[in-house]
C-alpha cells in the first residue's frame, strides 16, 4: 500500500504557533508562496497517481486544502487530529514546558484530550480499514502524519515528536 500524505495549508493558529487539535479552524488566505508550493506538490502527485481513494479528516482545514489541490475527498474520522485537550489554543511552547522530555521521548504514555495510545490505535484501525487499497492520498494533520511516519518506521508512535511536518508538506510511504 502506498499512502501519500499532505499536511493541511496554514491557518492563523499555525502562524501563531498555537495548538489546534480538534478545533475546526479554516485555512488562512493562500499566499503566492503557498500557491507555488501547491503547484510543486501537484507535479509530485501527478507522478504518484492515479489514486484509488482520496481522504481528508472531518476538520475543515484538510477539506479546504484538498479543494485547493482540486480534489474532493471522502471524509474519515480516523484521520482527525490529536485532541490536545487543555492545550488547544495555547502556544506549543507551553506544552513543551509542561510535558518536557516525555513529549519527545515517551509520548505514548501521555493523555491530553485524547491519549497518544488512542491516536496510535486510530492509525492501526485506519491501516486495517484501507489495507485493500494500493494507492491512497490523504489530506491530514501534523500529529497524525508524524504518528503514522513513526509507526511505519519504528512500529510505534513514540518517535512522532522527533519528526517535523510543515504545513503543505507532502510525504509518500510504502507500507
Amino acid at each position: 500500500m502506498q499512502i501519500t500524505l499532505i499536511r493541511h495549508l496554514p491557518t492563523e493558529w499555525n502562524k501563531q504557533q498555537k495548538l489546534q487539535g480538534r478545533r475546526d479552524i479554516p485555512i488562512s488566505e493562500v499566499s503566492a508562496e503557498i500557491e507555488q508550493g501547491i503547484n510543486e506538490n501537484q507535479r509530485i502527485l501527478h507522478s504518484l497517481s492515479p489514486f484509488d481513494l482520496v481522504l481528508a479528516s472531518t476538520l475543515i482545514r484538510t477539506q479546504q486544502t484538498a479543494q485547493h489541490y482540486r480534489f474532493y475527498p471522502e471524509t474519515e474520522r480516523l484521520l482527525d487530529e490529536l485532541d490536545f485537550g487543555p492545550f488547544e489554543g495555547r502556544p506549543k511552547e507551553e506544552l513543551l514546558e509542561i510535558l518536557g522530555d516525555q513529549w519527545l521521548e515517551n509520548p505514548k504514555e501521555l493523555v491530553l484530550g485524547e491519549s497518544i495510545r488512542h491516536l496510535e490505535e486510530r492509525i492501526i484501525s485506519f491501516l486495517k480499514k484501507y489495507q485493500d487499497y494500493s494507492n491512497i492520498l490523504v489530506f491530514g494533520h501534523g500529529s497524525w502524519i508524524r504518528a503514522l511516519i513513526s509507526y511505519s518506521h519504528h512500529g510505534h508512535v513514540n518517535q512522532m515528536n522527533k519528526i517535523a511536518v510543515a504545513n503543505n508538506t507532502i510525504y509518500s510511504l510504502t507500507l
